[in-house]
Order: structure tokens, then sequence, then C-alpha cells
């Protein structure tokens, strides 16, 4: 803290007058978990947390993340207050069209927001991605004398956070990982929106944490010497993540609100925000922060000279390891190595030139073995299910087991992994992916959902695809979730046919920066389709002609994964008996429409009508690209329980049904 007089006191109520006068400006909001928790951050953000205001981007900055994201004025009073560049009009702007303050912290709209919160416990998963990024980068890089990375997390949580599931998922895993350097405060305030938690939130939270492995501190979130002791307590303890429950009141200073549910989600109404002025002794009108106090808060000096004595370090580094450097600063860009497309492309190429019979997901587990090597930012891991996913390789090390390892096994926790996944992504210095089954992506769906609306590239294999899952039958056996990834903005999905197209899906997984990318593969064994160099180049567009006929089209059947085999033979017939039927694979459809509209008409004119489209998943999605004068072959039922080729046959994903489906167009 700035020496001119300001008192600690008098920085935190900065943080409650900003926030209620936010909230009571928009008449919206909840003013209850900034003044609550404003003692603690005011000595995290003023005493111990290291970034840098004027490049909110320092690599080797702390990372602090709000997981209990509705109360987002205390992460704009902060910024604001310590000298990012979020002027006084934003804040003033709290929770409008357009602001940099939107109502729940979102990633790429304000600086130095680390991670987009709101979905309670989702802040905490990706605190712990980042502190695994952390670790696992410092132990690759680091030298002896050379701390180039070296930071810590620290997260703010509150009792909806710890009830989520997703919060029991990731701390259990952060405390037998030995994050050391993740901190997590707990906002022990007694209130969620329908009252006193007590009536169904009664957990011994300490001995919970306690029981993962973690380090438990308690303390009186309203005194800054004790929660300045419980920090350097904290950061001491190298070999466990620590929790620090807070005790603290619920919109402290509000004379007539705090400690009740009215301050959680409500403006404090005009009359006791007046009166919270005056219990605060804060005679200053709204928005208004005076110049001291201002000065006390601003770290932008002290932040420039953090990153410029790191960039010294970094200078000394460079000199005693300079290929190690290199790279590092080449994975803190997340810049892909130059030769990696080429590499890649001679890779798909041999696929092709070698034909292979194997299952999409063996396929993908070649692409991982070939890739990897390219690669060494890529970090993976599976949800108790490796064996399945065929996600390591030979070069696969835990993490758990060597600490600049590259592969997690993660447990049976698919959303906690999914999340941990965009932490890392959101730290940067890795490209994550995460592995399960494609039905269990349902586990991990606001996860996913997250992921793609901050645009991370994480990339997500799905296994298991259909109902040639077979005999662990429909609870196993994927039908809406294709759907569902499929409509999801900014995701990108595959299905690929076979070791060619798979070798194509991951590269483009790899390739894309802006979100992330479902990569979905089959369990039963798919043949290898013939194509020519054309064809082969087209694959990238997501979708192409892989089998054409000899005049026009009268027909276009579309398929995705291992329906195309049976309508590549399905095809064969319809041409065989004189119908001009055409053959397209569609492995990406989002990345095939982003592609020039004469390209997409030359794959799909429009002017032929009769299309069939043939995909073991829902039917619905398919109509947009067949029309209403189209047909789908798909699922419009769970599945049942039998041996996978039984279940295709029954439900009609047979050569004869496509051909008679075909023949049936008028």
């Amino acid at each position: 803290m700035a020496d001119n007089g300001v008192s600690r006191k008098q920085c935190a109520n900065a943080i409650r007058a900003l926030s209620m006068d936010a909230v009571q400006k928009a008449g919206s909001g909840h003013p209850g978990a900034p003044m609550g928790m404003a003692d603690i951050a005011e000595v995290l953000w003023n005493d111990f947390l290291h970034h840098s205001p004027g490049n909110p981007q320092w690599f080797n900055r702390d990372r602090f993340v709000l997981s209990n994201g509705h109360g987002s004025m205390l992460m704009y009073s902060l910024l604001h207050l310590s000298g990012y560049a979020l002027p006084i009009e934003e804040l003033q702007n709290f929770r409008q069209l357009h602001s940099k303050t939107p109502g729940h912290p979102e990633y790429g709209y304000t600086p130095g927001i680390e991670t987009t919160t709101g979905p309670l416990g989702q802040g905490i998963a990706n605190a712990v991605g980042m502190a695994v990024a952390e670790k696992t980068l410092a132990a690759q890089f680091n030298r002896e004398g050379h701390d180039v990375i070296d930071h810590h997390t620290y997260v703010f949580a509150g009792d909806g956070c710890l009830m989520e599931g997703v919060s029991h998922e990731v701390c259990s895993l952060a405390g037998t990982l030995k994050l050391g350097k993740l901190i997590l405060f707990y906002d022990d305030n007694g209130i969620s929106i329908d009252g006193e938690v007590e009536q169904w939130f009664s957990d011994d939270t300490g001995k919970r944490f306690e029981a993962y492995g973690w380090q438990v501190i308690n303390v009186d979130g309203h005194d800054p010497e004790a929660i300045g002791q419980a920090i350097e307590q904290a950061r001491a303890e190298t070999g466990r993540p620590s929790l620090i429950c807070c005790k603290t009141i619920i919109g402290f200073g509000s004379p007539n609100k705090q400690g009740t549910a009215a301050t959680h989600g409500s403006p404090l109404g005009e009359e006791e925000v007046a009166a919270t002025r005056q219990a605060l002794d804060w005679p200053h009108a709204p928005f208004v922060i005076p110049a001291e106090i201002k000065q006390a808060w601003d770290v932008t000096e002290k932040g420039f000279l953090a990153e410029s004595a790191w960039k010294e370090k970094l200078v000394i580094y460079e000199e005693e390891h300079p290929m190690l450097a290199m790279e590092l600063v080449r994975r803190i860009k997340g810049e892909i190595s130059g030769y990696f497309a080429e590499k890649a492309d001679q890779y798909i190429a041999s696929c092709q030139a070698n034909p292979e019979d194997i299952a999409s997901r063996k396929a993908s587990q070649n692409c991982i073995e070939a890739y990897a090597r390219l690669l060494p930012e890529l970090i993976g891991g599976s949800a108790d299910l490796t064996g399945s996913n065929l996600t390591t390789w030979s070069g696969s090390t835990p993490i758990s087991e060597q600490a600049d390892g590259n592969y997690i096994y993660y447990g049976v926790r698919e959303f906690g992994m999914t999340a941990i996944a965009s932490g890392i992504a959101l730290h940067g210095g890795f490209i994550p992916y995460t592995a399960t089954f494609l039905i269990f992506m349902e586990y991990a769906r606001n996860a996913v959902r997250m992921a793609a609306l901050m645009k991370q590239q994480s990339i997500l294999v799905y296994t298991h695809d259909s109902i040639g899952q077979g005999e662990d039958g429909p609870t196993h056996q994927p039908v809406e979730q294709l759907t569902n990834l499929r409509t999801t903005p900014n995701m990108s999905v595959w299905r690929p046919c076979d070791s060619v197209e798979s070798a194509v899906a991951w590269k483009a997984a790899i390739e894309r920066r802006d979100g992330p990318t479902a990569l979905v593969f089959s369990r039963q064994s798919l043949p290898h389709q013939p194509r020519d160099d054309v064809q082969l180049n087209n694959i990238a567009r997501g979708g192409y002609v892989l089998k054409d006929c000899a005049a026009e089209p009268s027909l276009i059947i579309l398929a995705t994964g291992s329906e195309v085999s049976i309508c590549m033979a399905a095809t064969e017939q319809l041409q065989a008996e004189g119908i001009q039927a055409r053959l397209v694979s569609l492995p990406s459809v989002d990345v095939f429409e982003s592609q020039d509209a004469e390209y997409q008409e030359s794959v799909l004119p429009w002017g032929v009508r009769n299309r069939l489209a043939v995909e073991a998943g829902a039917t619905d999605y398919w109509y947009k690209l067949v029309g209403l004068d189209g047909k789908v072959i798909g699922m419009r039922s769970f599945g049942e329980s039998a041996p996978g080729g039984e279940l295709m046959r029954h439900f009609g994903f047979t050569v004869e049904n496509v051909v008679e489906t075909a023949r049936s167009f008028s």
C-alpha cells in the first residue's frame, strides 16, 4: 500500500462504494459479495498479487479468478482502482450493452479478466487448470537459478461454488496433484439467494478440504492483519493447495441489510445506499474516488517494475539456455512450430497411401502419436477411459508421476476435466486435449459451452460415437449429442469416416486457435475410403464429393463417420442401376459452411432437391442441408442393448435401407 495516510478501511470502502453505486445505477446486480469480500480483496491485491495493469497479459503474473462471478463489481472495482484501462465511465455503464463491465466477468471484454465466470464452481475449476499449467510449465522450463515461470493462482469463491459438484471434482484432483501455488478464499457468509444456507448446506467445509489433501486456514474476513498472515501461511505451503475460510458479513456496511439475502442479488435502494455511506464514513458522491485513495490503490508503476524485473530474468535465462528460451517464448505466444503443417500433411498423405481399416478412435491415437512428437505443448488426458479413448502415445508421461509430464489421469471427472482444460488453455503455454465417451459429454456440457463462449482452444476427444457402441445399451449410446455440439456457437465438430479424415480433423483442431473442437470417433472398425489428390485436399474444407456420378447428379447422399462406408456401397449400387447418385462426405459441417459459396454449390448444388442424409444420430439437424423435400435416415429414439452391428441393422443403417430410401424419391 502507498504510504500516504490512507487506511486499509478507506481502500476497502472504495470497493464497497463503487459496487453499491454501480448496482444501484444499473438497477440490477449483486452488491453483497463485493461488499463482504472487500477487506480480503484489499489485502490480497495491495500486498500480495503480482500483476501489471499496463500489460494485463504479462505471462508471469499471478492469476486471479472470481469464481462467484455474480459479484463482478468486486472485480471491476479492483481493476479500476489498481490502474487497468477500465475508466470510471465503464463502471457507470455496468451491465449495459457493449460496456466492458458485463453482469458477470467475461473473458475478452475487460482487461484483467482471466476467465468467464458465472456458472458457479467453474471458476475454481478453471483456476485448477491454471495452477496445473503453471506447475507443469515451470517443471518443463525452469532450471537451477532460473525460475522464469513462478506465479500463484488465487481464487475467490462462495457457498454456491462449493455446493456445485464440480468443486468436488476439481478440488479433489488439485489435492492429489499437490498444487501448492493454488490458494482458494472461501467467502463463508452463510447466505445464498434462498437465505441462510444452514438449511441446505451444513457441510464441514474445512474437514472436506483437509480430506482432499489441502491446507485449511480459518480467518476473520474483516481483519486485514489476520488475512495477511493467512496468505503468508498459504504461500509458505508449497506441497498442498490452501483453502482460506474467511468468515464474512455479506453486504458489509449496509446498516439495515448486511448479513441477509436482501444484499445478495438486488440493489440496496437509494435510502439504504445513503445510509451505508454514512455508516462507512464515505461522504463522497457516487463513483467519486478521492485522489489520495486512488493513489493508494494504483500499482501501475509497481507492476511495470515487476514485469521489467521478470524480463531481465528472461534475458539472463536466454543467455544460458537459448534453445529453451526460444521454445518458451514460442509457447507463450501460442505459435505452432513452422514445420508442423508440412509434417502433418505428410502424415495425412501416408494414411491415404497406406490403407488401413481401423476404428477411428484408433486412428485418433495414431494421430496423437504422430503430432505430439511435433508439439511438446500438447497436454492430454481422459476421464478414466484412457484405454478406451486411446489418448496416450509412446511419449506420454503422467504429471502425477513426473512434474514435467504431458498427460493427466483425470479420474471419473468429465465436468471437472473439461473446465480444467479451459483453465490450462487460458493460462497459455499448452494445447489441452481431453477425452471421454460422447454420451458423457452430457456430464461436461456446461464446461463445453464455456470453452466455446470464451473461444478457447480445447480439443475434445469423444469416442464410442453412436449406437454402434453396442451392448452397453442406450445409457451409453449417444443420439442427440452431435446436434448439441454442432449447434453450439464457436464450436467446431468433426466426425471422420476413416483414418485419413481423422488425421485431417486432428490437424484442423491443432491449428484452430479461436475455439474448441470436438473430434468424434467410432468404437468399431471403419473401412478406408479411396480418394484422389483433389478429394484428399478437400477434406480440410469440411465436406467434399467422395464418389461422383457420370452426369449431373439427380440424387445426393450425405453421410458422416461410420455411415459413409454404408452409403458408399449404396451409391455404387444406385449408380449400377442407372441412377445419377453422388456421395458427399461431411466430416465437419461447420467447416464446410465456412467455405465460399462457389465451393459449397459445387459439392451440394441446390438445384438437386433429392437429398438423403444418413447419420446414426438425431435427425432434425440434417433438414437444414437436405431441405423440406429431403429425407434423413437417423435416430428418432434412444438405442437398445445388443451387438453394434445388429443395432445398426435394426435401426436401418444398412445398404439396403439407404438404397430403398433413395429409390423412393419421386
